[in-house]
């Protein structure tokens, strides 16, 4: 795929989740050819289709999709995702359940399993969440930066302060290191950093956004309180920031060293 092609396919993607969301949306790109594109192409399908997903503000049940074909299945089904805390997760693909359980907008609910292990790689949905909360994370800074050209206090406008440039500035270095590592993941070591980095970055997004924002963001009009939400909840699948990072720190002491993730 060149890069007028992915740029097209760029484009019907931004339209498709801009119109659509959930169940729905899960049927479009289904009829776009979803599948075939993760089969075929999957280091352009994932990529692409998680960072729209989180700028956009949509979301569809593709983290089953990616973690079945990761694990040789077919996609379509749904399967138990671990979640911070020891939980397990069931992310629906229909709306149904909607609005009871961990978020008021997405099909996940808490489910009682045996599990004491996860039951695919995790590698490749690791990945696919970081690339979903870089793009939350963007969504928000441009929510936050769009706030502060327009808005005027003390006579100036708000992005003049340079406080408020540095909230901003480093929002976006923590996203863009975030995006870099992502970029780098080969292996399950490098998709574990990755899935950190991005859920810290995320995170941050939502601190320093929800900051420049003020009074305003924390109102149920502004949609940062939705990003914010979403940020939270995807850190949390396939393990958060906090638990991934000191699962690191124990895989390093365990070996004695730590690997070359990235030839410079």
């Amino acid at each position: 795929m060149d890069a007028a092609e992915r740029d097209l396919l760029a484009e019907t993607l931004r339209k498709t989740m801009t119109a659509a969301s959930g169940q729905a949306l899960d049927a479009a790109l289904t009829d776009l050819g979803w599948a075939e594109l993760l089969a075929e192409q999957p280091d352009i399908a994932v990529p692409l289709t998680f960072r729209l997903l989180g700028e956009t503000g949509a979301h569809a049940p593709l983290l089953n999709d990616v973690l079945l074909h990761a694990a040789g299945g077919a996609v379509g089904g749904t399967l138990p995702l671990p979640y911070t805390g020891g939980t397990w997760v069931v992310w629906e693909r229909d709306d149904t359940a909607a609005g009871t359980t961990l978020d008021t907008e997405l099909p996940l609910h808490t489910t009682h399993t045996t599990h004491t292990r996860p039951p695919v790689p995790l590698a490749a949905g690791r990945v696919a969440l970081g690339w979903w909360l870089v793009g939350t994370g963007r969504a928000m800074l441009t929510l936050a930066r769009q706030h502060a050209v327009d808005r005027v206090q003390f006579g100036r406008p708000l992005a003049s302060f340079q406080a408020v440039r540095h909230r901003l500035a480093e929002t976006l270095v923590a996203l863009d290191g975030a995006e870099a590592t992502l970029v780098a993941a080969a292996d399950d070591l490098g998709a574990l950093l990755a899935k950190a980095a991005a859920g810290q970055a995320a995170l941050t997004a939502a601190r320093h956004c929800q900051q420049v924002l003020g009074g305003i963001g924390f109102t149920a009009e502004h949609d940062l309180h939705r990003q914010v939400r979403r940020a939270m909840v995807l850190d949390g699948l396939l393990g958060s920031a906090r638990e991934l990072t000191r699962e690191a720190g124990a895989l390093l002491r365990a070996g004695g060293s730590a690997p070359r993730l990235v030839h410079l």
